[in-house]
């Protein structure tokens, strides 16, 4: 089984970036969730699916990972590229739409 080694994004939720810095640990699906008749809840017999073991560095995790024999695969996020912005371009002449309420 495949575990994938990543820095979680930050949530819709936050403005900050509160619990992005540590490194995780999880493991693909290895078979697919069903929906139980009665109840309509979903389930599935993958046991390692709920294993999420987070780490200080991407170091700690491939170490942990190769230590274990465990196959993994480090996956990268793409670097942030902030846009400048100032209140002051709500009212400036080059603005490409009028400005309204």
């Amino acid at each position: 089984m495949l575990a994938i080694i990543y820095q979680p994004a930050k949530t819709a939720m936050q403005s900050g970036r509160a619990k992005t810095k540590r490194w995780v640990l999880e493991f693909e699906a290895d078979s697919a969730r069903r929906i139980d008749p009665l109840m309509g809840w979903t389930s599935s017999s993958d046991t390692k699916g709920q294993v999420h073991i987070q780490f200080d560095t991407r170091e700690a995790a491939v170490a942990y990972a190769e230590r274990n024999n465990i196959p993994y695969q480090v996956v990268t996020a793409n670097a942030r590229r902030p846009a400048a912005k100032a209140y002051a371009d709500n009212f400036a002449f080059r603005r490409r739409q009028p400005w309204t309420h």
